[in-house]
């Protein structure tokens, strides 16, 4: 199955694009075919994974509080330690 798409490129990198492909001797098609399956390939970098909770930073706090809702008092007093 094929399914055919748009894609919108700026004017300076479609040029590019096209350069490219004709320093290439491939079509834009193909060349763009070739650009879609290494990305794909490549696995993604750390930057673009997606975090987990076990990733993020912990916040450790020197005080241990009662669990359950705070009111506003609670909060400010919490501030103000």
């Amino acid at each position: 199955m094929r399914v055919r798409t748009t894609l919108e490129l700026p004017d300076p990198v479609f040029a590019r694009l096209k350069a490219r492909a004709a320093n290439e001797r491939v079509s834009l098609k193909q060349l763009l075919h070739s650009y879609v399956e290494q990305g794909l390939n490549t696995p993604p970098s750390e930057s673009t994974m997606q975090r987990t909770a076990a990733s993020l930073p912990r916040l450790e706090v020197p005080f241990a509080r009662k669990a359950g809702p705070l009111s506003n008092a609670a909060l400010f007093d919490l501030l103000d330690a």
